[in-house]
This record gives C-alpha cells, sequence and structure tokens, in this order.
C-alpha cells in the first residue's frame, strides 16, 4: 500500500514538472584537508565554507577536526570528521572509499582539496564520481628526490589550480609545468573587519601591554608566528644584538607546538647575548589586532621564501611599519619603500641597519607609510576579494546546470 502511494506520489510530482519552471538547485561544495587547527590553510578553508553558505551554497568540509570546527559550524557550514591528515597509504586508500560515499550521499558538485595526503585520496574521489576536482597549492612544498615530487604533484591535479601568490604561481609552472591558463591566483584574504584600526579601542590595546608588562613610551618591535628555525627568529635576535642599544622591547609572540628544543636554543641565545631585558618569548596571544596596534614595527624574517606572508598583510592592514625578508610572496604584499621595507633574507645586518632607519622615522612619515599600507591592503588583499574570486572558480566550472553563488558584498 505504501509503495503504491509512493509511485502515485512519484507521478504527481511529474505532472507538476512538466507544467512548473524546473528548480535549478543550489550547490554543494566539499573541502577537504588535514585538519582544523590554526593556520593559513585552516583560516582560508574557513572563509570560503562561510562564502559558500552567504552565497547560497551549501558548504561541507572534511577533516581530522580540531578547534576551527566551532567556527565553522557557527558560519552554518557541515564538517564530517575523516582521517584525512593521515599519511599512510592504508588509511589514505580508505579515504577514497569515505570521501565517495559522501560525494554520493551529499550530493556533493565540487571537490576542493588543500593539502597533499588529502589530496590525494580526494583526487580517486573525485575520478569515480565525475566531479570537478580543485587544489590550492598552499606551499613550496620540499622536492628532494623524485617520490617526494611525485607525491606533492597531485596538487597540480585540479581543473583549476589555485595559486595563494604569484611567487607561488611561478614556481607551480617553473617546477610542475603546469599552463598558466590552469592556475588561477587568489591571494590568502584578510579579515579587514577585524583588522581594522577603528574597531580596535585603546583598552585592548592599553589591556595587551599590561598583560605583558610593557613599560609606557618605549617603542615595541614584534615578530608573530610558529616558532619554526626557518621563520628566522636567529636572525631577528642576531640583528638586536648588532644594534647595540636597548632603548625598544622586543617580542618574538607564538607557540613552538612541540618545538620544545628550538624554543630552549632561542632563549639560550637571547641569555648567551645578555638580551633577556629585552627579547621577550610569548607563547600565545589571543588578541592580535591588539598586539599589531601596540608594536611599532612588524618583522617576518624567515629565510626560506613565504608562499604568502600573512603577518605582513595583516600588520600593514592596521598601518603598522613592516620589514619583511625580500623574497616569496612578501615581495607583493610589501612595497618596499611605500607600504614597508625588504632586507635581504637571513642578514642579520641589513635588518639591524633597517630597524634602527625605521625606529628614527618621523610622525609624519610614519603616517604616511601607515595610510600607503592600509589602502595597499585593502586594495589587493581583503578577505571578500578572496571569496569572490574563488566563488567565480567553482561557478565557472559549475556551468548552466546550478544556480550561481553570489558574491559577498
Amino acid at each position: 500500500m505504501n509503495q503504491s502511494k509512493h509511485y502515485d506520489m512519484e507521478e504527481e510530482e511529474t505532472e507538476l514538472q512538466s507544467t512548473s519552471p524546473v528548480k535549478i538547485p543550489p550547490p554543494t561544495v566539499l573541502q577537504v584537508l588535514p585538519a582544523l587547527l590554526t593556520g593559513g590553510v585552516e583560516r582560508g578553508a574557513v572563509d570560503i565554507a562561510g562564502a559558500i553558505v552567504d552565497g547560497g551554497g551549501r558548504a561541507i568540509v572534511a577533516s581530522a577536526g580540531g578547534p576551527m570546527t566551532h567556527e565553522l559550524t557557527r558560519l552554518g557550514a557541515e564538517h564530517v570528521k575523516l582521517p584525512v591528515d593521515s599519511k599512510n597509504p592504508f588509511i589514505m586508500w580508505r579515504n577514497i572509499r569515505c570521501l565517495v560515499d559522501l560525494v554520493e550521499a551529499e550530493k556533493i558538485d565540487i571537490i576542493h582539496a588543500r593539502s597533499r595526503a588529502p589530496a590525494w585520496s580526494s583526487w580517486f574521489a573525485s575520478r569515480r564520481t565525475n566531479k570537478p576536482f580543485v587544489t590550492t597549492f598552499h606551499g613550496t612544498y620540499g622536492n628532494k628526490n623524485q617520490i617526494k615530487y611525485y607525491y606533492n604533484s597531485i596538487m597540480t591535479k585540479g581543473e583549476v589550480v589555485i595559486a595563494i601568490s604569484g611567487f607561488i604561481a611561478g614556481h607551480i609552472h617553473q617546477n610542475y609545468g603546469v599552463p598558466t591558463a590552469r592556475i588561477t591566483v587568489i591571494p590568502r584574504g584578510i579579515d579587514l573587519g577585524k583588522f581594522d584600526l577603528t574597531r580596535i579601542s585603546k583598552e585592548r590595546v592599553v589591556n595587551q601591554a599590561k598583560k605583558w608588562r610593557l613599560p609606557d613610551g618605549v617603542p615595541v618591535i614584534m615578530m608573530p608566528g610558529r616558532l619554526t628555525r626557518w621563520k628566522g627568529h636567529l636572525i631577528l635576535i642576531d640583528a638586536i644584538k648588532e644594534l647595540g642599544h636597548k632603548n625598544f622591547q622586543c617580542l618574538i609572540v607564538g607557540s613552538d607546538q612541540g618545538r620544545k628544543n628550538y624554543r630552549r636554543e632561542l632563549e639560550n641565545v637571547i641569555n648567551q647575548y645578555g638580551l633577556a631585558d629585552v627579547i621577550h618569548m610569548i607563547d600565545h596571544c589571543e588578541d592580535m589586532p591588539a598586539a599589531y596596534v601596540l608594536s611599532d614595527i612588524v618583522i617576518s624574517a624567515s629565510i626560506e621564501p613565504e608562499a604568502f606572508g600573512r603577518v605582513v598583510a595583516e600588520a600593514q592592514s592596521l598601518g603598522r611599519l613592516v620589514i619583511a625578508a625580500n623574497h616569496g610572496g612578501a615581495r607583493e604584499t610589501v612595497v618596499d619603500g611605500e607600504t614597508g621595507w625588504l632586507t635581504p633574507p637571513g642578514d642579520a645586518k641589513a635588518l639591524a641597519s633597517t630597524i634602527n632607519r625605521v625606529l628614527v622615522q618621523t610622525a609624519k612619515e610614519r603616517q604616511v607609510f601607515s595610510e600607503q599600507a592600509i589602502q595597499h591592503i585593502q586594495n589587493k588583499y581583503s578577505k571578500s576579494n578572496m571569496c569572490n574570486k574563488t566563488l567565480e572558480v567553482y561557478n565557472t566550472l559549475l556551468g548552466p546546470k546550478f544556480s550561481k553563488l553570489s558574491s559577498p558584498s
């Protein structure tokens, strides 16, 4: 009886469909990344998920989970927990089946992979389900041997390969031979609602300064970022020693993420140089916008090229004076001599010289740099710009069968 009723309903639906306009379904986009911890990959995935939902689509993220899951779900996106962070070949193989089931059950229209291990499983799943496959190339990735090169090459398999900077686009083309027509440069976006001078109260800045016990009226130099050797913390410490004076406070802000030996090495060098009263290591900061605002100079001293360089972009969005190593994405996010300064990578003496130059800037000179920096980031590196361009990629791949995702205002 129920079965007969079911068929009758199908016939009625068919009649209605023949007389009513066909409703075009909203698209569903699946992003796959290792985990939802803290970092540029995760930040980008959450921002795009929110844009998909705001644009009228459905956003699903598959990862091993993490603290940013709550932020994701608050935006109206959905999270599916899978061990896609694993590089174990057997687990990666099982993930293919899980992703195929997910694509079919949730009627997913596009698969977007943001890291290598999950990209392998996602690529096979896309081939089995005949769904468009997109990748975002977030770094240069080491390719010291053929095995590593082949492993990395999965990030070039997207029908569209998104590069997070012009530097990364050049790397993809030169090292992997990907035609430029398949590469789309979409820089990471800064949340200009969060990183906005007018929204950061004086009270927040004062509270942050008190928390870190910073003396009044003393210039503050800050180097934010996780503690890993290639970020160049030792170069900064050598530069501070090279300056030969202590008329400022220097903050190294960032988690060691388990690199305890490296943290101890940095602390030992600081003590050996007699700089413990000048350089302070801070594990975590909950209010980075306020931390930027209380800083006079923000530094990125990476000895390897940054794929993008979020720190100097965030700092400029708040009008801070920035100094960055002259390679990688910093060459795009910093206009040397106009919005900040670039120094030779790994050159502590050059960095010290530039710090000295910036410290003696007049208030008027600082204001000019500040205004130019804010305008530069607003024009080229906003979150809305990143979201708009990514949704354009999705809409192109979806074709006429689906309603288009609308861009945020």
